[in-house]
């Protein structure tokens, strides 16, 4: 069967939603093998994946992995981007994902090991002590205690182990990229998701809306990064109230300094994690406390804390100036891993 579906991307001939979800089951099954693996991939990026294929493949992911279902009252939100953007930059969600939920924001976090960068989510978190192979009801507590948990996307997606080797051997970003912030464990319906191309500007929350999405908040900036940036202009997609708007979000012009992209950029993994608990602690230099606190924003917005951008920057920025970015950040590693290690940074 999949033969007959590669040979027909082969010929760019678009899936069917159902062929789609007959691929994915196989794959997911474990029933293909890594050739077959890479010819879908690579022939569904060449022809380019329209939304009907990627709903489908979204659908199958969800299905086959494993779930946490929260207590928390109120909106639950997620924040990540599509990675790939190579900018090698400092953690931003991850570190803007602890200014929401210190300024009453709910952020059940997603997510992975860094694929083009120097960390990932996965890696900030791991670093402090935090069991990456935590069972869901464990995940679930610390979400209802903190306001905030990590869930790896490894631990949740077993069946994805399948196509890892093919997503290796293609080095190049695959619709997987696109579908991983979208695949989240809580089945969260408001997010913050940074895209690689401006091409999923809009297209992702129209993919995320026919999924029963309430608010969803897409950026690219005008720089490359697939987060906000304080270096450039960003181009915003909003999906609020069924309705999508695009929007550009100047810097300068929600009260913000322009910066220079060299100014957020890192080059090991001490100074990626040195950064995140720099901004937290307040001690960072400005353009990392500013792009965090930017990208905080969207989160704040996301989740119907804020009403528009210059009123989220100033919440964003009061929460890491008074230190409660930081309290939640000990907090959280004093009650899931080890506290010596940010002691010995702060």
């Amino acid at each position: 069967m999949i033969s007959d579906l590669i040979s027909k991307l082969q010929q760019k001939i678009d899936l069917t939603y159902d062929e789609m979800n007959t691929i994915m089951i196989e794959i997911l099954s474990g029933k293909t093998d890594d050739k077959q693996n890479i010819d879908f991939l690579s022939n569904l990026v060449d022809k380019g994946e329209t939304d009907d294929e990627l709903l489908g493949m979204l659908d199958k992911m969800q299905e086959f992995s494993l779930k946490i279902n929260p207590k928390n009252q109120g909106t639950i939100i997620d924040m990540c981007g599509t990675g790939g953007d190579k900018l090698q930059t400092f953690n931003i969600s991850t570190t803007a994902s602890f200014v929401v939920a210190a300024s009453g924001g709910i952020v059940a976090k997603h997510g992975n090991r860094s694929s083009s960068g120097i960390t990932g989510s996965a890696d900030i978190f791991e670093y402090f002590g935090y069991d990456l192979n935590q069972e869901s009801v464990q995940i679930t507590d610390i979400l209802q205690k903190h306001n905030i948990c990590f869930m790896f996307a490894q631990k949740f997606h077993p069946s994805m182990r399948h196509v890892s080797a093919a997503r290796k051997q293609i080095r190049k970003r695959t619709a997987f990229n696109l579908l991983g912030p979208l695949s989240n464990p809580a089945n969260v319906k408001n997010q913050l998701i940074g895209v690689f191309s401006t091409e999923y500007l809009d297209r992702l929350p129209l993919i995320l809306k026919r999924k029963g999405a309430e608010n969803i908040m897409t950026v690219r900036s005008d720089d490359g990064m697939d987060e906000f940036s304080t270096s450039a202009v960003n181009r915003v997609c909003i999906l609020k109230e069924n309705k999508v708007l695009m929007n550009a979000i100047d810097p300068e012009i929600v009260g913000l300094h322009k910066s220079k992209l060299e100014d957020i950029q890192i080059k090991t993994k001490k100074e990626s994690i040195e950064s995140f608990v720099g901004v937290l602690n307040n001690t960072a230099n400005q353009a990392m406390i500013e792009t965090t606190a930017l990208n905080a924003a969207g989160g704040l917005i996301v989740s119907n804390i804020a009403k528009n951008f210059e009123e989220a920057v100033e919440i964003a920025l009061n929460t890491i100036k008074s230190g409660k970015a930081l309290k939640l950040l000990e907090k959280f590693v004093e009650d899931t891993g080890d506290i010596s290690r940010l002691r010995e940074m702060t």
